[in-house]
């Protein structure tokens, strides 16, 4: 934690939406950013180191998956290896995936808990091997607010973001005695190429009547609330899952009708 410019960040899922965005985010502070993406075409690593440089950062990007452990672990220990330390590690590449619970196979549930599961634990393992040692560190896991909204038809998905808070709370608890911390930011509907993929403006819509802020997030939006929350400021604060979501949690409202008569 310690001062912004001096932070030592690895993102997963750093190329596009909410990854790059944070990535852009530490980087203005001055930040050491790595990060992976799998997306093999060069151009790809060569625009997000560009734009990490110009921001006013400094980039370690890696080509992988975060399905594998060799490529995780590599990661972290270029990284650390380079700058002396991981101080923010942020679990954030998912796949999206809908489909009907009866229709889905296991072979869907293993490649989708592998990469929106598993991957937070690879990543979550690397980063504590480093963190531990150095009696300091934060990983900040990105969920979603599915869990607690579950839409229909996205039985995997939620189940693979619901299990990251129950991961969360274990290793805040089990690394916490290290000055590791451990959170979860959840984002509500949010503006990325992964929701691209499946919303239509029916359900825009519908978020955006739904949301008290009346307003659809942006990447930075929530990029914005993961470099707070990695600030020392938030040094006490471990184990927690916190809604990004513009209060779409919140909302209960269906529509009653007003009744002042008195009991």
């Amino acid at each position: 934690m310690g001062n912004p410019e001096s932070q030592r960040v690895v993102i997963t899922g750093i190329s596009r939406g909410i990854g790059r965005a944070t990535a852009l985010a530490f980087a203005r502070q001055g930040a050491r950013v790595a990060g992976l993406h799998r997306n093999k075409n060069p151009r790809v690593t060569t625009d997000i180191e560009a734009a990490i440089r110009t921001a006013g950062g400094e980039p370690l990007i890696h080509v992988g998956n975060v399905s594998s452990t060799a490529d995780i672990d590599r990661l972290a220990t270029t990284a650390a290896g380079k700058w002396g330390g991981i101080d923010t590690w942020v679990n954030n590449a998912a796949q999206l995936f809908v489909k009907p619970f009866l229709d889905t196979t296991d072979e869907e549930w293993d490649r989708i808990l592998n990469s929106n599961f598993l991957g937070y634990v690879r990543g979550a393992r690397a980063a504590a091997r480093f963190m531990v040692p150095a009696q300091h560190g934060q990983i900040i896991n990105v969920g979603s607010a599915v869990e607690v909204l579950p839409p229909t038809d996205m039985t995997v998905y939620v189940s693979a973001k619901g299990a990251i808070s129950s991961l969360t709370r274990a290793l805040a608890v089990e690394l916490g005695p290290s000055g590791v911390t451990v959170n979860t930011l959840a984002p509500g509907a949010t503006d990325t190429p992964l929701n691209d993929e499946s919303w239509t403006e029916e359900v825009r819509e519908t978020y955006r009547s739904r949301i008290p802020l009346h307003r659809i997030a942006g990447s930075d939006d929530i990029a914005d609330a993961i470099v707070a929350f990695s600030s020392h400021s938030m040094r006490y604060v471990t184990g927690q899952v916190i809604f990004v979501d513009g209060g779409l949690t919140l909302n209960g409202s269906v529509g009653h009708r007003e009744v002042t008569t008195d009991l």
